[in-house]
C-alpha cells in the first residue's frame, strides 16, 4: 500500500507539513517495500487553487492513505472522491513519527 505523509523536506526524519496544497513534499511510503519516495510538490508556491492539483499527484501515484495537518475542501473532495483516506496528524513530529502513530491507529481519520 501507498501512503503519502505531508512534509517540509525530503526525508522521513523531516517534519510533517501541517498545510496539504502548500507542503514542499510529499514522502509516499511503500509498506510493502517499506522506503520513503520524496516527491517535490510543484504546486506549493502557486498562485491559488493549489489543493486540488495537488491532489492528482497523489491520485497518479497510486496513494491509498493520505496523513496530513489540514486539506482545503477542494483537495480533500478530490481525494476522497479518489478513494484515499485522510488522517489528520498535527504533533509537530517527523514523518516517521507520523507513520508510526498511523500504524497504531493513534491518528484521527477526516471526515
Amino acid at each position: 500500500m501507498i501512503i503519502c505523509i505531508t512534509s517540509k523536506g525530503p526525508k522521513s526524519t523531516d517534519p510533517v507539513e501541517e498545510r496539504f496544497g502548500r507542503s514542499p513534499y510529499f514522502l509516499f511510503h511503500d509498506t510493502e517495500k517499506g522506503d520513503f519516495d520524496p516527491v517535490t510538490n510543484k504546486f506549493a508556491d502557486a498562485a491559488g487553487g493549489v489543493g486540488p492539483r495537488a491532489a492528482q499527484v497523489l491520485i497518479d501515484r497510486g496513494a491509498k492513505v493520505l496523513i496530513t495537518g489540514n486539506v482545503g475542501g477542494n483537495a480533500l473532495s478530490v481525494i476522497q472522491a479518489a478513494g484515499i483516506e485522510v488522517f489528520r496528524y498535527r504533533d509537530g513530529g517527523s514523518v516517521e513519527d507520523a507513520f508510526q502513530k498511523y500504524q497504531k491507529g493513534l491518528l484521527g481519520k477526516m471526515a
